[in-house]
């Protein structure tokens, strides 16, 4: 029988080969890497990527779907049933770790914000989101795709995106574009002095309201943000990354 597609879960099915292949081909999976895949759906990259690494994870949250998967990989596939919100990545292996998955689009952003709880454990991330996410998560200062995700994402990973994906892709066809985007952890010195809870809450505060000025949303630090070099006048998408790594550790030494 069929599996339909459940929109609680957010799934879209991947079917187009061609795009698979393209995929596989951008992630580069070696014999040995420790990989998990999230939401691997009906397999459409989870059997290409076992075939290269013999074994691999997934987490899946269709409590069907995981069946299935474990009576086609016969052992080969390690199914964590369960939400990938909740899911411990850590807890996989003590090896480095690879993640790949076409995320649900109605999680996605609270899945990449989970995520970073484990980069410091990661190797690199290749995912399938909606292209408009995408386009928010390499945003540029000044640009309307810039905001709390892109400068959140930005301080902890290099990204690129790789290819986009037409709803035709899938079935059934989502009605937006997607994209595949590729995550690299910045390394341990990179991030060093980064308090990554405070700088969400700084840039929670920053854009709440995006057209104001930061002297109103972020009132109290006006001395700060000059301080910093930062126009008490500006709007939090006009502020680029250093510059709010900046005024995170001045705010930070001022306390």
């Amino acid at each position: 029988m069929k599996h339909v597609a459940r929109k609680r879960f957010g799934q879209n099915f991947l079917t187009d080969e061609g795009i698979i292949h393209a995929i596989v081909r951008a992630i580069r999976p070696q014999p040995g890497d420790v990989m998990i895949e999230i939401g691997p759906g009906q397999a459409a990259l989870t059997r290409p990527l076992v075939d290269v690494l013999g074994q691999m994870h997934a987490v899946e949250i269709d409590r069907d779907l995981a069946a299935e998967l474990r009576r086609r990989f016969d052992g080969r596939l390690t199914v964590h049933e369960g939400d990938a919100l909740e899911f411990d990545f850590a807890a996989v292996s003590a090896q480095p770790l690879r993640i790949v998955g076409n995320l649900p689009y109605n999680i996605s952003s609270p899945l990449l914000f989970h995520l970073m709880r484990f980069a410091d454990r990661v190797v690199d991330q290749h995912f399938m989101l909606q292209k408009e996410v995408v386009e928010r998560m390499v945003g540029e200062a000044g640009s309307k795709e810039y905001g709390r995700l892109s400068v959140m994402l930005q301080a902890r990973y290099w990204m690129e995106p790789l290819l986009d994906v037409p709803p035709e892709s899938f079935d059934p066809a989502p009605k937006v574009d997607s994209a595949v985007v590729r995550m690299i952890p910045k390394k341990t010195d990179e991030v060093a002095g980064i308090d990554f809870p405070a700088l969400e809450k700084l840039l929670a505060q920053a854009f709440s309201q995006r057209r104001k000025m930061l002297r109103n949303t972020l009132a109290g630090h006006e001395a700060a943000l000059e301080a910093v070099g930062i126009a008490p006048t500006a709007r939090a998408e006009e502020v680029a990354l250093d510059q709010w790594l900046a005024l995170l550790a001045h705010t930070q030494r001022s306390a």
